[in-house]
């Protein structure tokens, strides 16, 4: 039995907020909480990079609060984009008027989505697991948006380390607010068969990367290659792409 190339995409959306460079952050501040800008626009230009992959992870969409109208982005990605199957896992909310997302996007079904709280100072993090396949080692893609502070993501690391330990065909994608070179990142190569990438790829600040705080780290069972990233709209972050090959005994 051979392998099965799919196309991977992990994207910080932003909840489809523009920001261009530092000076957004002030200047267009109230786009963040309110339902205004051209969020639905952004959507759209998301929704036609991820509609030419096969799984899409997704931090900061969000699930249906005051600044998107309402409306569920996932949701509204996989309609728009084309994609049959979606969950999402609601996480933060920000002075009651702005929620944010974990959200999966796939072309393929999942046997299964299992969601999880992360531990950290502040509460509000999560971890999404899709299992695609129903043999013995599926394919397994985790999507997570750690903390900025490294205690907290040393917590959350070892959490997610303890559910894909001895995993060779898991994937972990996300916006980790940290680069693989920092110690608390250790914790997750020493006890889970997630490799470190062999290509470091700047994705934040969007406008000029300066450094690669977005991962798709793939486990020893599988292979990645065509590692790339593009722009999200005008999200803060560049999408982070690959290809990988899974043995097809993985999705039967």
């Amino acid at each position: 039995m051979g392998h099965r190339r799919l196309k991977l995409l992990s994207a910080n959306i932003q909840a489809g907020s523009s920001t261009r460079g530092y000076h957004d952050y002030v200047a267009r501040s109230w786009s963040h909480v309110l339902p205004m800008g051209d969020k639905r626009g952004s959507l759209d230009a998301i929704a036609r990079l991820a509609g030419e992959y096969d799984v899409v992870g997704l931090n900061e969409s969000d699930p249906g609060s005051l600044r998107s109208g309402f409306t569920n982005q996932t949701h509204y990605l996989a309609q728009r984009a084309g994609f049959a199957y979606w969950s999402h896992q609601p996480n933060r909310r920000v002075g009651g008027v702005a929620s944010s997302a974990n959200g999966l996007l796939s072309k393929i079904e999942p046997s299964e989505v299992v969601v999880h709280s992360l531990p950290g100072r502040v509460k509000g993090r999560g971890v999404m697991v899709a299992r695609f396949g129903q043999c013995a080692t599926p394919l397994t893609v985790a999507v997570a948006h750690l903390s900025l502070g490294a205690g907290s993501r040393l917590a959350q690391l070892g959490f997610i380390a303890e559910v894909l330990a001895d995993d060779p065909h898991a994937v972990l994608m996300g916006d980790f607010n940290c680069t693989v070179e920092q110690p608390e990142m250790d914790v997750l190569f020493k006890r889970t068969r997630l490799q470190p990438p062999d290509h470091r790829i700047a994705t934040f600040p969007s406008w000029a990367p300066q450094r690669a705080i977005d991962h798709i780290l793939v486990g020893d069972g599988l292979n990645a290659v065509h590692f790339r990233a593009f722009p999200a709209a005008f999200s803060d972050h560049l999408a982070l792409a690959l290809d990988l090959d899974v043995p097809e005994r993985c999705l039967l």
